[in-house]
């Protein structure tokens, strides 16, 4: 296993030596960029050769009720990370409403069904990352993760901490853990699926992808708070966050900077949201 990482690490060092940036203005949220466009490209990489192909596979042969239910299942696992970091936020009414949907999604849904939105209660996604920008750590800047997507010098890290606040990484069973793990990444990537073609038009889907991510994960650290409250020299070209009204789960229309107006995002790596949100590789959370 050891091995195999250092000679990623090492493939991925020689490329980085190998990347070319585009001309014009470098947006100064990204000081990594010659090396993060590298595991970019690995991330496209492997997402066209793996993880696309499994995904369309499993939309193919897995009915959608069984994978609304694993994904479901996987989610569930994953709560305790939203309702700790509620806590930790200050948000002691949020806990208190997520706790409760756990209990109800455990209890009556079986961990499958999602009965608790359907009682009024509103899902909610909080992690350590979000904790510690809630209490004033700057970002740092923007890092493309090998595999697991875009990310931020404080974010990054801070996955650790959230696996460790995840049910399934206390299963006694590896296989039943790792598979579910998996599933819930197939799944995710399968909901990505209609995304990919509209990234594949984009002038500079590496620029776009990460526009994209870094303004969504200023509009969850902020509760979507942002708008004319938000530091503009976050912003490259001082463009404007993300609108209020804009659903977290929805990336912004507004192309890279240097790209001639682009439909909308997607590629491998990103974070776990449906819809809208951008794929694995190339852009998840």
């Amino acid at each position: 296993m050891r091995s195999r990482l250092a000679r990623t690490s090492v493939l991925l060092l020689l490329l980085s030596g190998c990347a070319t940036l585009p001309p014009g203005h470098h947006d100064p949220r990204d000081p990594f960029e010659r090396f993060n466009r590298s595991v970019y490209r690995f991330n496209v990489a492997a997402d066209h050769a793996v993880l696309r192909p499994v995904a369309r596979t499993w939309q193919a042969v897995v009915p959608a009720p069984v994978r609304r239910g694993v994904d479901n299942f996987v989610d569930n696992l994953a709560y305790p990370t939203t309702i700790i970091n509620d806590f930790l936020q200050g948000k002691f009414g949020d806990g208190g409403r997520d706790s409760t949907r756990l209990v109800i999604n455990t209890v009556c849904g079986f961990g499958l069904f999602d009965t608790a939105t359907k009682a009024g209660l509103e899902r909610h996604q909080e992690d350590f990352g979000q904790t510690l920008g809630k209490w004033g750590v700057a970002s740092g800047p923007y890092l493309m993760i090998p595999l697991l997507g875009p990310s931020t010098v404080r974010d990054a890290p801070a996955k650790l901490v959230d696996d460790y606040t995840d049910v399934r990484h206390y299963l006694a069973n590896a296989n039943l853990s790792y598979g579910l793990w998996a599933a819930g990444k197939a799944e995710t990537r399968a909901q990505l699926l209609d995304s990919d073609s509209v990234l594949d038009r984009t002038y500079d889907p590496y620029a776009f992808v990460r526009n994209a991510w870094l303004q969504r994960r200023e509009f969850m650290v902020r509760d979507g708070k942002v708008g004319g409250t938000a530091d503009k020299s976050n912003f490259s070209n001082g463009e404007d966050p993300l609108p209020p009204d804009l659903p977290p789960d929805e990336p912004p229309d507004s192309a890279p900077d240097s790209a001639p107006s682009p439909s909308a995002p997607a590629a491998p790596g990103t974070p776990p949201s449906p819809a809208p949100d951008l794929p694995p590789s190339g852009s998840s959370s």
